[in-house]
């Protein structure tokens, strides 16, 4: 299959950014036109929006890259142009319903649509399908995909793929295009050994051919351009390498805020501020509201009247006070609890 000269792809301080936080930061990268460029990592490290940042698909944060003669982030749509998805979980999954046929010929249809000149829309029906029928062979010849090898040939259904096979469909339809630059995401998910070769061995002869691979993996072959993403070795960041994600720097302050961090002190103040407050059970000092007893001076002039009312006035304020005492409290329990809560705030106020 005749393939254009492959793109490069440079990157410098390439960072994005989500809700939450850097994903990745701090990218560097120069790779050569036909490089096969490996993106390392554990999942969840930010490889799938790093391969969708360098294809036009996902705009970054910081930094900028050069996919091409076309600089990111200000020629997104011109990079998407030229460069295709393989395939990519949640962004260009296979379409599980299709024969294999079906979905190529959806893929050179829509490939025809949006990419082809206006012009070839004009072509008589037969031309135009004997041209996407030359285009899907050349395509699948590229990506090592035999249909007569398939259970049921080109009416094989593509929910019954082994993985490999669905690999190497995407990369047939990715390539019905021409792209300068081929993605793929998960390249080595559930492969065993033998097939992971194959896999790599499909993208080295891909890049032979002259178009730039950039694919995301768990561990990447010792000949390609690797882009590391997770944790730094402790010599700090490397040529290339991603920064993991939350790597606090000087744009970055250490800084962890925690709901209602700002309301407990921290250290031994701590401490003494709690006992602080069983200064309440302190209440019981109300007693020294007795120290009202200076009132019963009165109550002694009133019994001199020899009039029973004193005799109510006394068992309010004596500590003296019999049973008809405790019924006085109780009577008037609401006038108390009325000053009560401000004698107790102006207790804690003299104790302040």
């Amino acid at each position: 299959m005749d393939s254009p000269h492959g793109a490069a792809v440079k990157a410098e301080d390439f960072g994005i950014k989500g809700p939450r936080g850097w994903v990745v930061r701090g990218i560097g990268l120069d790779a050569r036109p036909g490089s096969l460029i490996a993106i390392e990592g554990p999942s969840g490290t930010g490889r799938t929006c790093l391969l969708l940042a360098l294809t036009g698909r996902m705009k970054p944060t910081e930094g900028h890259a050069e996919i091409g003669p076309h600089r990111l982030p200000r020629k997104m749509a011109a990079v998407r142009r030229i460069a295709a998805l393989g395939h990519v979980p949640g962004v260009n999954d296979l379409d599980q319903a299709l024969t294999v046929a079906e979905q190529l010929r959806e893929g050179a249809l829509l490939q025809r649509r949006y990419d082809a000149p206006v012009r070839a829309l004009f072509r008589p029906r037969a031309e135009r399908r004997a041209a996407a029928e030359a285009r899907i062979q050349a395509a699948l010849a590229a990506a090592g995909l035999d249909l007569g090898t398939l259970p049921k040939g080109e009416r094989t259904s593509v929910r019954d793929l082994e993985r490999l096979e669905a690999v190497r469909l995407s990369v047939a339809i990715a390539l019905l295009g021409s792209p300068r630059l081929l993605a793929l995401d998960d390249l080595d998910l559930k492969l065993s050994d033998t097939e992971r070769t194959e896999a790599w061995a499909l993208l080295r002869s891909i890049a032979a051919a002259g178009t730039t691979v950039l694919a995301v993996c768990s561990e990447a072959p010792a000949d390609a351009v690797v882009l590391r993403t997770g944790p730094q070795d402790e010599e700090g960041p490397r040529e290339g390498a991603a920064e993991p994600k939350g790597k606090r720097t000087a744009e970055t302050p250490d800084r962890k805020i925690t709901w209602g961090a700002a309301a407990k002190p921290a250290g031994p103040d701590a401490k003494p501020a709690e006992p602080a407050e069983p200064a309440e059970p302190a209440e019981p000092a109300e007693p020294a509201e007795p120290a009202e007893p200076a009132e019963p001076a009165e109550p002694a002039e009133e019994p001199a009247a020899g009039e029973p009312e004193p005799t109510t006035k006394p068992a309010a304020g004596t500590a003296t006070d019999t049973g008809s005492a405790t019924d006085a409290d109780t009577d008037r329990g609401t006038d108390n609890d009325d000053t009560k809560g401000a004698d107790d705030a102006l207790a804690e106020a003299g104790r302040a």
